[in-house]
Protein backbone atom coordinates (compact mmCIF):
# COMPACT_ATOMS: atom_id res chain seq x y z
CA UNK A 1 0.00 0.00 0.00
CA UNK A 2 1.02 3.36 -1.03
CA UNK A 3 2.17 6.40 1.77
CA UNK A 4 -1.21 8.69 2.05
CA UNK A 5 0.08 12.24 0.23
CA UNK A 6 -0.88 13.46 3.94
CA UNK A 7 2.00 11.83 5.47
CA UNK A 8 4.62 12.76 3.65
CA UNK A 9 7.02 14.55 5.74
CA UNK A 10 7.62 18.34 5.01
CA UNK A 11 9.32 21.16 6.68
CA UNK A 12 7.61 24.20 7.33
CA UNK A 13 8.68 27.59 6.00
CA UNK A 14 10.65 28.24 9.89
CA UNK A 15 12.06 24.60 9.31
CA UNK A 16 9.88 22.77 11.61
CA UNK A 17 9.27 18.94 10.10
CA UNK A 18 5.65 18.25 9.25
CA UNK A 19 3.43 16.39 7.43
CA UNK A 20 0.07 17.51 5.42
CA UNK A 21 -1.61 15.45 7.82
CA UNK A 22 -1.69 18.58 10.08
CA UNK A 23 -4.52 19.63 7.84
CA UNK A 24 -6.37 16.38 7.87
CA UNK A 25 -10.03 16.72 6.78
CA UNK A 26 -9.53 20.50 5.35
CA UNK A 27 -9.67 21.65 1.70
CA UNK A 28 -6.38 21.72 0.29
CA UNK A 29 -4.95 23.70 -2.16
CA UNK A 30 -1.10 23.21 -2.46
CA UNK A 31 0.83 25.58 -5.16
CA UNK A 32 4.39 25.56 -6.13
CA UNK A 33 5.04 29.14 -5.82
CA UNK A 34 8.17 31.79 -6.91
CA UNK A 35 9.22 35.43 -5.87
CA UNK A 36 10.20 36.21 -8.93
CA UNK A 37 8.16 34.92 -11.40
CA UNK A 38 5.89 36.93 -14.27
CA UNK A 39 2.63 34.40 -12.33
CA UNK A 40 4.32 35.78 -8.83
CA UNK A 41 1.29 38.43 -8.65
CA UNK A 42 -1.31 35.05 -8.01
CA UNK A 43 0.02 35.84 -4.48
CA UNK A 44 -2.68 38.34 -3.80
CA UNK A 45 -5.33 36.07 -5.28
CA UNK A 46 -4.15 33.44 -3.90
CA UNK A 47 -4.46 35.27 0.12
CA UNK A 48 -7.69 36.28 -0.96
CA UNK A 49 -8.96 33.31 -1.59
CA UNK A 50 -7.76 31.62 1.66
CA UNK A 51 -9.12 34.70 3.58
CA UNK A 52 -12.37 34.28 1.77
CA UNK A 53 -12.55 30.15 2.21
CA UNK A 54 -10.69 29.51 5.55
CA UNK A 55 -13.50 29.78 7.45
CA UNK A 56 -15.18 27.12 5.74
CA UNK A 57 -12.04 24.32 5.75
CA UNK A 58 -9.74 25.34 2.90
CA UNK A 59 -6.17 25.60 3.45
CA UNK A 60 -3.77 27.29 0.56
CA UNK A 61 -0.35 25.64 1.11
CA UNK A 62 2.61 27.46 -0.76
CA UNK A 63 5.81 25.44 -1.81
CA UNK A 64 8.74 27.83 -3.18
CA UNK A 65 10.46 26.21 -5.71
CA UNK A 66 13.50 27.18 -7.87
CA UNK A 67 13.15 24.87 -10.50
CA UNK A 68 12.02 27.29 -13.50
CA UNK A 69 14.90 30.38 -14.32
CA UNK A 70 16.06 30.52 -10.54
CA UNK A 71 12.68 32.08 -9.90
CA UNK A 72 13.21 31.67 -6.19
CA UNK A 73 16.80 32.08 -5.20
CA UNK A 74 15.97 33.30 -1.77
CA UNK A 75 16.47 31.83 1.64
CA UNK A 76 13.40 30.14 3.09
CA UNK A 77 13.57 33.43 5.45
CA UNK A 78 14.09 36.08 2.31
CA UNK A 79 10.89 34.07 0.95
CA UNK A 80 8.68 34.37 3.74
CA UNK A 81 9.61 38.04 4.73
CA UNK A 82 9.23 39.05 0.78
CA UNK A 83 5.34 37.00 1.40
CA UNK A 84 4.38 38.75 4.19
CA UNK A 85 5.33 42.08 3.10
CA UNK A 86 4.57 42.22 -0.90
CA UNK A 87 1.35 40.26 -0.16
CA UNK A 88 0.65 39.83 3.49
CA UNK A 89 0.40 35.90 2.89
CA UNK A 90 -1.09 34.38 5.40
CA UNK A 91 -1.46 30.97 4.12
CA UNK A 92 0.95 28.31 5.32
CA UNK A 93 4.41 28.69 3.26
CA UNK A 94 6.72 25.49 3.78
CA UNK A 95 10.73 25.09 3.27
CA UNK A 96 11.71 25.63 -0.20
CA UNK A 97 11.64 22.07 -2.55
CA UNK A 98 11.95 20.70 -5.81
CA UNK A 99 9.00 20.63 -7.80
CA UNK A 100 11.02 19.07 -11.11
CA UNK A 101 14.09 17.04 -12.24
CA UNK A 102 15.72 13.89 -10.29
CA UNK A 103 15.37 15.66 -7.15
CA UNK A 104 11.76 16.45 -7.12
CA UNK A 105 10.47 16.32 -3.26
CA UNK A 106 8.41 12.83 -2.89
CA UNK A 107 5.32 15.84 -2.04
CA UNK A 108 5.44 16.54 -5.44
CA UNK A 109 6.04 12.83 -6.82
CA UNK A 110 3.34 11.92 -5.36
CA UNK A 111 0.81 14.63 -6.54
CA UNK A 112 1.78 14.15 -10.29
CA UNK A 113 1.43 10.68 -10.08
CA UNK A 114 -2.20 11.11 -8.76
CA UNK A 115 -2.85 13.69 -10.97
CA UNK A 116 -1.35 13.68 -14.35
CA UNK A 117 -3.30 15.83 -16.17
CA UNK A 118 -3.98 19.01 -15.70
CA UNK A 119 -7.10 21.61 -15.70
CA UNK A 120 -6.50 24.32 -17.83
CA UNK A 121 -4.11 23.46 -20.08
CA UNK A 122 -4.13 25.92 -23.00
CA UNK A 123 -1.71 27.89 -25.08
CA UNK A 124 0.04 29.49 -22.42
CA UNK A 125 2.83 26.84 -22.49
CA UNK A 126 3.28 27.58 -26.24
CA UNK A 127 4.07 31.03 -24.98
CA UNK A 128 6.89 29.46 -22.63
CA UNK A 129 8.05 27.77 -26.15
CA UNK A 130 8.15 31.08 -27.77
CA UNK A 131 10.36 32.69 -24.82
CA UNK A 132 12.88 30.16 -26.10
CA UNK A 133 11.81 28.08 -22.76
CA UNK A 134 11.56 24.26 -22.78
CA UNK A 135 8.96 23.14 -20.80
CA UNK A 136 8.62 20.20 -18.83
CA UNK A 137 6.97 16.55 -20.85
CA UNK A 138 4.05 15.79 -19.37
CA UNK A 139 2.68 15.17 -16.41
CA UNK A 140 5.97 17.12 -15.31
CA UNK A 141 5.28 20.29 -13.31
CA UNK A 142 4.95 23.00 -16.36
CA UNK A 143 5.75 26.02 -14.12
CA UNK A 144 5.66 28.06 -11.05
CA UNK A 145 1.88 28.71 -9.54
CA UNK A 146 0.86 25.00 -10.77
CA UNK A 147 -1.73 23.93 -8.21
CA UNK A 148 -3.43 20.63 -6.74
CA UNK A 149 -6.53 20.48 -5.19
CA UNK A 150 -6.72 17.95 -2.36
CA UNK A 151 -10.22 17.17 -0.89
CA UNK A 152 -11.01 16.33 2.87
CA UNK A 153 -10.28 12.73 2.67
CA UNK A 154 -6.84 13.30 1.49
CA UNK A 155 -7.25 12.07 -2.50
CA UNK A 156 -6.26 14.87 -5.21
CA UNK A 157 -8.96 15.53 -6.78
CA UNK A 158 -7.63 18.29 -9.51
CA UNK A 159 -4.90 19.84 -11.10
CA UNK A 160 -4.42 22.82 -12.40
CA UNK A 161 -2.26 24.60 -14.95
CA UNK A 162 -0.10 27.64 -14.10
CA UNK A 163 -2.08 30.28 -15.71
CA UNK A 164 -5.43 29.34 -13.58
CA UNK A 165 -6.26 31.61 -11.18
CA UNK A 166 -7.83 32.08 -7.89
CA UNK A 167 -10.36 33.47 -9.35
CA UNK A 168 -11.05 31.34 -12.41
CA UNK A 169 -14.46 29.95 -11.77
CA UNK A 170 -13.37 25.68 -12.39
CA UNK A 171 -10.95 26.33 -9.87
CA UNK A 172 -13.33 28.01 -8.17
CA UNK A 173 -16.16 25.74 -8.42
CA UNK A 174 -14.22 22.82 -7.65
CA UNK A 175 -12.72 24.31 -4.33
CA UNK A 176 -16.74 24.74 -3.36
CA UNK A 177 -17.64 21.54 -4.24
CA UNK A 178 -14.77 19.62 -1.92
CA UNK A 179 -16.16 22.08 0.69
CA UNK A 180 -19.89 21.28 0.53
CA UNK A 181 -18.57 17.53 1.01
Amino acid sequence: MSQSILDIPVNTITGEETTLATYQGKVLLVVNVASKCGLTPQYEGLEKLYQAKKAEGLEILGFPANNFLAQEPGSNEEIQKFCSLNYHVDFPLFAKISVAGEDKHPLYQALISAQPERIGEGPWWKDLVDYGLTPNPKPEILWNFEKFLIGKNGDVVARFAPDITADDPRIVSAIEAELAK
